[in-house]
C-alpha cells in the first residue's frame, strides 16, 4: 500500500526563530501592522510503500529521527493524506 505523508518540521517552543523574526520585521516595514508573530517550518511530502499506515508511520518516524530533524531544537508532526 502506498502512503503519502506531510511531515512538518518546526522549532520547539523557546527556540529563537531568526528567519521568522526577520520576516515579521519586513512585514511590519511594509505596513502590515497587525502581524503578531511569524514562525517558520519545513514541510516534506513523503510517499512510502508499507503494509499499512501504522507501518508507514514507524518508517517515517525513523526518517525524522535519523535525518530530517534535530531533536534538540526541532519537533515534527506527521499527517497522512
Amino acid at each position: 500500500m502506498r502512503c503519502c505523508a506531510l511531515v512538518t518540521i518546526g522549532l520547539k517552543k523557546g527556540i529563537i526563530d531568526p528567519e521568522g523574526l526577520n520576516t515579521k520585521k519586513a512585514l511590519e516595514l511594509l505596513g502590515f501592522s497587525s502581524v503578531v508573530d511569524v514562525g517558520t517550518s519545513k514541510v516534506f511530502e513523503i510517499t512510502v510503500d508499507a503494509l499499512n499506515k501504522e507501518a508507514a508511520r514507524v518508517e517515517i518516524d525513523k526518517m525524522c529521527v535519523k535525518l530530517l530533524c534535530n531533536p534538540v531544537v526541532n519537533e515534527y508532526t506527521v499527517a497522512f493524506r
